[in-house]
């Protein structure tokens, strides 16, 4: 799944494809480096981002999606608002990528249902706003894979095809370093929920603070982290541990060398990585 973030402020790329026309572009290069799907979003959710009128997210996406729906990969609209996927639906989306698992606005689960598209169900602590401000859990797989089994009820009793729905523990939303390392130690934990894991980890924080520690001596929570750009290897480090432990979407900003790395990484476990956005997960 690549990253194709279409907003002035996104915490990797913020600015970088607010223009449509470098959006569209840039997707292209996404499926020339082997993204299955485009996960295009107008609404920056790192910590701290001031939220998005449904308005102005669709002036960004629509003609984005619109223009690389025949392109050759599946269209996810990454937003939380039924206005916004809705119209991106009609532009030729057939994903629903949520990070509020439908808590968001309550007309969301009618759209996906009736439309009979693919959604992803993601655990956030909090909102963006707010969600890195001193996480805590007892148990944090334990809490978050009781959140999942909730939501993937609720969409259930929405009338959403089991199927069709996906399953997001949250990297770095409303975690800290150690609640993500423990969330990816125990990730087999959550394939037990018996749906497609989208592990996102992308150039997230906490990579960086883990790379920074072990250049200087550190504490992780301590050192200032190496920038997003210099994250790329633990990227791939975390997104090849979630695939050995059942992850099968990856969403991430740098397609090729993580295509390679989980071909290799599926290759040594016994199987092939699939190309088929239909067959996720590694065959043997």
């Amino acid at each position: 799944m690549g990253v194709l973030n279409v907003t002035p402020d996104s915490f990797s790329d913020g600015g970088c494809f607010l223009d449509a026309e470098a959006a569209v572009a840039h997707g292209r290069e996404l499926i020339a480096a082997g993204a299955d799907i485009l996960d295009v979003g107008g609404e920056s959710t790192r910590p701290g981002a001031e939220p998005v009128g449904a308005a102005e997210e669709i002036a960004r996406v629509e003609p984005v999606v619109a223009a690389l729906a025949s392109a050759g990969a599946q269209i996810s609209i990454d937003t939380s608002k039924a206005d916004v996927a809705a119209v991106a639906l009609d532009a030729g989306a057939s994903l629903v990528n949520d990070v509020t698992a439908f808590r968001g606005d309550p007309e969301m689960p009618a759209l996906v249902a009736d439309r009979g598209v693919e959604c992803c169900l993601m655990h956030m602590l909090g909102e963006p706003r707010t969600m890195q401000r001193e996480p805590r859990y007892d148990d944090v797989v334990a809490e978050v894979k009781a959140f999942l089994s909730a939501r993937l009820e609720f969409a259930l009793s929405q009338g959403i095809a089991e199927q069709r729905i996906l399953l997001d523990p949250g990297i770095g939303f409303g975690k800290t370093a150690t609640h993500n390392l423990e969330l990816l130690r125990r990730l087999e934990e959550l394939v037990d929920l018996g749906r497609p894991l989208v592990v996102g980890t992308s150039r997230k924080t906490f990579l960086g603070r883990i790379a920074a520690a072990a250049a200087t001596g550190g504490e992780i929570d301590e050192v200032v982290p190496l920038p997003p750009g210099e994250r790329l290897a633990g990227t791939i480090a975390t997104n090849v541990l979630a695939l050995e432990r059942g992850a099968s979407v990856f969403r991430v900003h740098d397609v090729a060398p993580l295509r390679d790395a989980l071909a290799v990484a599926a290759a040594t476990l016994g199987g092939r990585w699939s190309q088929s956005p239909e067959t996720r997960t590694p065959t043997s």
